[in-house]
């Protein structure tokens, strides 16, 4: 019998890969399998002019129940500078998906738990399923340190007041109450979350991607640290875009009223 991969891979014809993490039966736990698996297909994807948009969700129940912890009671020789090695290449391992130069979507279908929770806020959008979706950030409740980026990526989507109150109590957040707070950027019916993700990530993945890859960039890490930056930065980036052929089909397909089609020239 094949082995099942912990990862499916899904090229789509319209640009957009869907990556689902694969281990059902773990609630999609990050394993050393998974995160092996993780590693080859976000290399895979950077390097590829095809892909214009990626979606992330999870498979059965749970978005990603975050790190598989099971190794620290086998290990109890490891030291601190031990344990730190391993775990910042786990943070980098999974952290990967933010350097992709294209948009990147999470489909959260269930709970999002720790690290979990971290590779969502990873993701540029974050569309949620209005019944099964849970956000939660237990590190404190399980004696430990936030880690994966979470006291970066936390604040930077819903406010360091916010991000103070749900990283000191781990409590856990609905779809709904994660809308309001910012947390994600929709909330769908669940059995049509994965089929509205799919359809918000087409659209990306349709414009124009040299100008959609340029305005990743410029909203990377929070966005430009002054006024004059952002206004320096767009001087170039704009004129950039404007010399291509995709701007000339952008204009004409406006006014012959039809869909522009890109090619990324």
């Amino acid at each position: 019998m094949t082995e099942r991969a912990p990862l499916s891979v899904d090229r789509r014809d319209d640009g957009v890969v869907l990556l689902t993490l694969a281990l059902a039966e773990r609630r999609n736990a990050m394993t050393a399998e998974l995160t092996s698996a993780w590693v080859g297909a976000v290399a895979g994807l950077a390097g590829d002019p095809g892909v214009r948009c990626v979606v992330v969700t999870g498979e059965g129940s749970a978005f990603c129940a975050g790190g598989d912890l099971s190794w620290i009671a086998e290990s109890p020789e490891l030291t601190v500078s031990d344990l730190r090695d391993r775990m910042l290449t786990f943070y980098r391992s999974w952290l990967a998906i933010r350097e992709l130069e294209v948009p990147v979507v999470a489909a959260v279908n269930g709970p999002a738990v720790g690290a979990g929770l971290c590779l969502a806020l990873a993701c540029d959008l974050r569309y949620a399923a209005r019944e099964r979706a849970v956000f939660s950030a237990p590190f404190t409740q399980l004696g430990m340190h936030a880690g994966m980026a979470a006291t970066w990526l936390l604040p930077e989507a819903v406010g360091v007041t916010r991000a103070r109150e749900l990283l000191f109590t781990g409590r856990r957040v609905g779809a709904d109450e994660a809308l309001s707070i910012g947390l994600v950027h929709g909330v769908v019916d669940d059995d049509a979350l994965l089929a509205e993700t799919l359809a918000i990530a087409a659209r990306i993945a349709a414009a124009g991607p040299l100008a959609t890859r340029l305005t990743k960039a410029a909203l990377a890490s929070g966005a430009h640290r002054s006024f004059d930056e952002a206004l320096a930065w767009e001087a170039l980036a704009q004129p950039v875009t404007m010399a291509t052929a995709d701007l000339r089909e952008g204009l004409a397909a406006q006014r012959e009223k039809r869909r522009a089609v890109f090619t990324g020239r």
